[in-house]
């Protein structure tokens, strides 16, 4: 049995009548407005609300393991309007033939600090548009809180007008979907940990920066894994797949780690690839004299003279500071 909800907006009231399976929040925009259906069995998990097309909606935090894993089905076009979604477990976010632009901020808004998977069902194009101004301070078209797994076999389009086209604070996983980012003032993807392509294509072209930026999260990096699990490393990789990228402004891919590749077709100018790994140089500081040697002694130069890599300054045993250069 289901639960339908109703949104009224200032223009029209929307009825969504398709039954939805279980643990599934069918979320349709038309024009101005939204229509949202919650299946019954999650219906006292979430609460939603809305401004015309702009909807927000928020995952109780009582949703876990028993409740089992939410799916937020996303359709329908409008060309002022918003996803935003605050919850704190696994989540997937299906497109299934969606086009929504937001002019005043990013059409995806997800703060979910756990893992969010972006679907683009089979046979469906999406495609994502923000605007040049944000009303909050984001950063990026498709903006995730979380580690964010792309896959489907539909396609997705993204323009990011003000920041990145897409934008995670943890890392970015790609596997099977076609994602084509067609334009970015800054960056096509930047993420942090790590980034990793297993499949799909990825077509990234007109970005301001780089096509593809992968940052550290924190001051001290981990060590890379086989399973990357707990990898905060700023390390790029790719397995498998096509990756296209054009017409950037700085760099193809820029990584404070290493760039690894094992498979794939890679099109895109190998000399415009930046790792700032090249080596993890451990120093120490004297407090004495507030200067910095290597291990061998050596006295280093200043933090801003210092050559590209990877600086862990200790202090005995313990790692005090990292300096990326």
């Amino acid at each position: 049995m289901k639960k339908l909800f109703f949104i009224i907006t200032a223009f029209m009231a929307t009825t969504a009548v398709n039954a939805v399976d279980d643990n599934t929040v069918e979320i349709i925009f038309n024009g101005s407005s939204v229509s949202v259906n919650v299946a019954n069995n999650i219906s006292s998990y979430i609460t939603y609300q809305n401004n015309g097309a702009h909807v927000k909606l928020i995952q109780s935090s009582g949703v876990n393991d028993n409740v089992g894993e939410i799916t937020y089905n996303l359709s329908g076009t409008s060309t002022d309007g918003e996803f935003y979604l605050l919850g704190s477990y696994k989540t997937t976010i299906e497109l299934a033939g969606l086009s929504l632009t937001n002019p005043s901020g990013p059409v995806l808004n997800i703060q979910n600090g756990k893992r969010v998977a972006i679907s683009a069902k089979k046979g469906t194009t999406n495609t994502l548009t923000d605007g040049s101004n944000y009303s909050d301070d984001l950063n990026g078209c498709l903006h995730c809180k979380g580690h964010t797994e792309f896959q489907g076999k539909g396609t997705l389009n993204i323009v990011g007008n003000y920041k990145h086209a897409i934008y995670s604070k943890e890392y970015v996983e790609i596997k099977n979907l076609t994602l084509n980012i067609t334009k970015a003032k800054k960056d096509g993807i930047h993420c942090k940990e790590y980034f990793l392509m297993k499949s799909g294509t990825v077509n990234i072209n007109g970005v301001g920066d780089d096509g593809i930026q992968v940052e550290l999260k924190e001051d001290k990096p981990t060590a890379a894994t086989t399973d990357h699990e707990d990898e905060d490393t700023g390390n790029f990789y790719m397995e498998d797949g096509v990756l296209t990228i054009n017409n950037f402004g700085n760099n193809a891919i820029k990584a404070d780690g290493s760039v690894t590749i094992s498979g794939g077709t890679q099109n895109y100018d190998k000399n415009a690839v930046i790792e700032y790994a090249l080596g993890i140089n451990n120093i120490v500081v004297d407090d004495l004299r507030g200067a910095i040697y290597d291990l061998n002694g050596r006295q280093m130069p200043d933090d801003k003279s210092l050559s590209r890599g990877i600086y862990m300054i200790r202090k005995g045993s313990q790692v005090k500071k990292t300096i990326i250069r």
